[in-house]
């Protein structure tokens, strides 16, 4: 009887959703996205895309695909006049992770605007996360 009871605790266990670990993953991943907003604030657009990307991360930029890490940061170089006055506000509205928990995407409103002229453009973004293999999560597509 006790052997029985056992296995169907295993069974039971096993078979539980893991919703504390989805949820941690989550977490980790809303406050990443919300240290990137936060650090686009503080020191700028390109230094929080630089550091937020991951080596082989995307962005598409003017309709253009911009590939890899040294790739973005020669375009924000390149474009730096562009990004000067700009303050970018964002926040995620949606969050999931992959049951594997290593990718993960947000998305939501996000705020643009040019100090400079006083324009402000507003849309959605989609971003999506790799968890890299010191833990952290990097973009890979923005």
């Amino acid at each position: 009887m006790i052997r029985i009871a056992l296995i169907l605790l295993i069974a039971f266990v096993s078979c539980t959703p893991k919703t504390n670990t989805m949820t941690n993953y989550q977490e980790e991943v809303k406050q990443t996205e919300l240290a990137f907003a936060q650090m686009a604030k503080e020191s700028g657009v390109a230094a929080a895309f630089l550091f937020f990307a991951a080596e082989d991360a995307v962005i598409m930029r003017n309709k253009q695909l911009i590939k890899g890490k040294v790739a973005i940061q020669t375009y924000f170089e390149e474009n730096a006049n562009s990004y000067r006055d700009i303050e970018l506000k964002w926040h995620p509205d949606k969050i999931d992770v992959a049951a594997s928990g290593d990718l993960a995407y947000t998305y939501g409103n996000y705020q643009l605007i040019n100090h400079a002229n006083g324009e402000t453009s507003e849309g959605i973004f989609h971003t999506v996360w790799k968890r890299q293999s010191d833990g952290q999560w990097r973009f890979v597509w923005d």
